[in-house]
């Protein structure tokens, strides 16, 4: 199985919001997660966009999952580094 750390969406129609979770890669967008491990709002103010469970990102980063394009440049942003 390969595990993928991306985004699922939520929110209505032009007011999205993410939340960080790990999931099959084969699963759909917003499929059951096997764990959610953050929370994206693009609208909120520049500072408080991003929150993290980085210590359980380090973990699932350390057995292999791959984030997606778009939570990799996020964990740039918290300086979380990705190989």
């Amino acid at each position: 199985m390969s595990v993928r750390i991306r985004l699922k969406r939520f929110g209505s129609k032009m007011r999205p919001y993410y939340r960080v979770v790990v999931m099959d890669s084969r699963a759909p967008r917003d499929g059951r997660p096997l764990e959610e491990v953050g929370l994206y709002h693009p609208i909120s103010p520049e500072g408080r966009q991003i929150e993290l469970q980085e210590d359980r990102i380090r973990d699932w980063l350390s057995k292999g999952a791959q984030p997606s394009d778009t939570v990799k440049r996020l964990l740039n942003k918290k300086n979380i580094t990705v190989k």
